[in-house]
């Protein structure tokens, strides 16, 4: 067909009432289900039905999500194959991305990011307690709902199970997925990364919505990739005009950048509080 879009059509019992996202392996749609309501209903691009790899993903990634039970994270209904084409059903997130909520002006204030921090490091917590490591950490991947000062952490599409033989990775020596503003350094290489690589993001994350600026100055990918290899990144207090931190929260933020996996924080979790208590002591 000329067009992959399915709006108006219903699968499973879901009616694809609008697409919402387009992705380079899957779209998604705001949906309506009889019982549940309100959907996110992911499809796997038509031109990857054909592809193990990106089937395996597919359906890896709708078994990562049912194993993650936590308010911080969408719920995951069900997956299944319906004519030929692969699809997840997700609990419906109210509000906007955290990227989304970026575009609209200046940094966030700190005290929301602390509780922003606070709650997403909970969700990463929940997937980590269970084997899986998120991977794709960004603000696109957040969706926050002002109205119940909330979050729901989305998108499993390239996390890892921390128990997973070498041999069945899903991606070869020398690539790295994730988002490059946001990826570990040690994941550059295509080598398996553990839950410390999430604190990198976490710690990205935090960085960029209190600056509105990356830890790292380069302009363009190749220019990034050895930045974030061999350079230190820009101290929080120097990243912006104007913008100053307490040093104790400056210190967890870069501590979580740290380029060797073995200086950051513990957990995501110790990260967090890290923060918390940084921006408690309020000195600068």
């Amino acid at each position: 067909m000329p067009s992959d879009n399915l709006t108006g059509r219903t699968i499973a019992g879901y009616r694809l009432l609008e697409r919402v996202g387009e992705g380079g392996t899957a779209d998604v749609y705001h949906a309506q289900h009889p019982q549940r309501g309100s959907c996110a209903f992911k499809v796997l691009r038509l031109r990857l039905e054909s592809d193990p790899t990106g089937v395996t993903r597919f359906v890896r990634e709708a078994g990562y999500g049912e194993r993650v039970i936590h308010p911080g994270v969408v719920r995951t209904y069900e997956h299944g194959e319906v004519e030929g084409r692969h699809y997840l059903a997700l609990e419906w997130a109210p509000g906007k991305s955290l990227g989304e909520m970026l575009l609209e002006g200046k940094p966030l204030a700190p005290a929301l990011v602390g509780n922003i921090v606070g709650q997403l490091a909970d969700a990463l917590a929940a997937a980590h307690a269970v084997g899986i490591i998120h991977r794709d950490l960004k603000p696109e991947n957040i969706m926050y709902d002002a109205a119940t000062d909330t979050l729901k952490l989305l998108d499993f599409g390239i996390a890892r199970d921390a128990d997973l033989a070498a041999e069945e990775r899903l991606t070869r020596t020398g690539f790295f997925v994730g988002s490059l503003d946001y990826v570990a350094p040690e994941a550059l290489s295509g080598e398996l990364v553990d839950e410390r690589a999430d604190i990198y993001g976490l710690a990205s994350i935090t960085y960029y919505l209190l600056t509105r600026c990356h830890p790292h100055t380069a302009r363009r990918p190749r220019e990034l990739f050895q930045q974030l290899l061999t350079a230190a990144p820009v101290a929080l207090n120097a990243a912006a005009s104007g913008l100053r931190f307490p040093a104790a929260l400056e210190a967890a933020v870069m501590r979580g950048l740290e380029r060797d996996p073995a200086a950051r924080q513990p957990s995501v979790t110790a990260f967090a509080a890290e923060f918390r208590s940084g921006l408690a002591n309020g000195r600068l």
